[in-house]
């Protein structure tokens, strides 16, 4: 049997995702093309389109594959906070490991990661006992302050690589704020201290309990629905 064959025959769905979520963490969602897919595992673009019809599918299924890896440690049976937390987290590191996760997440119309992910938070809202009329906004709230941060996070993460390591550039921005006019940004020069030592986990998950915070009295300000 030809070496070819030998390729096409041992090709999986898999190993296709695999190849693609590499691509896309090196070349990013341009670089994702079936042309490079093919080179790299040394098949035909048939071969490949027989398991997955077009780029679209492929990166749903590539972010399925790297959220679902990066939640398989967390605890959904935990109490809901640390449930949500361990949710929050999932996603917060799988788009830091794999930042183009983020664009993918919030690309309308919701994928069935985010969905999933969606139903996860939001059963740990009503188990909490949140008020039934501010379920949606709570959940919704969360899910867009875990793809927000986890986004930007990522964003942020990959700047030293061109100006220096973490501690440099926190730094540097630390200094240009304690340096900024003391009238027209007097709250932000208070804040250089705290952005100089903060650890970025930990502020994230704050930010998660500030809502959940607010979410304990029942009530969501300013929550209509088209009827009111």
């Amino acid at each position: 049997m030809p070496s070819s064959e030998r390729r096409v025959g041992a090709l999986t769905r898999e190993r296709i995702i695999d190849a693609a979520i590499e691509l896309l963490d090196s070349e990013g969602e341009n670089g994702l093309t079936f042309r490079a897919l093919a080179e790299r595992l040394e098949t035909g673009h048939g071969a490949i389109q027989w398991h997955i019809a077009n780029k679209s599918e492929l990166l749903k299924a590539a972010t399925a594959v790297a959220v679902a890896r990066a939640m398989d440690e967390a605890d959904r049976d935990a109490p809901p906070r640390e449930a949500i937390h361990a949710v929050a987290l999932g996603v917060f590191d799988a788009i830091d490991a794999h930042p183009w996760i983020g664009g993918q997440l919030g690309r309308p119309p919701w994928q069935s990661t985010m969905l999933q992910i969606f139903e996860l938070i939001g059963r740990q809202v009503e188990a909490l006992g949140t008020a039934a009329a501010a379920q949606f906004t709570s959940t919704s709230a969360l899910l867009h302050y875990i793809i927000g941060a986890g986004g930007q996070n990522a964003t942020n993460s990959r700047a030293p690589v061109a100006l220096g390591d973490r501690q440099h550039v926190l730094d540097t921005i630390a200094g240009h704020w304690e340096g900024l006019d003391p009238k027209e940004f007097a709250f932000t020069r208070t804040m250089a201290e705290q952005l100089r030592v903060h650890d970025d986990r930990a502020e994230f998950l704050a930010g998660i309990d500030l809502i959940l915070a607010g979410m304990s009295g029942s009530t969501v300000s300013g929550a209509r629905t088209k009827s009111d």
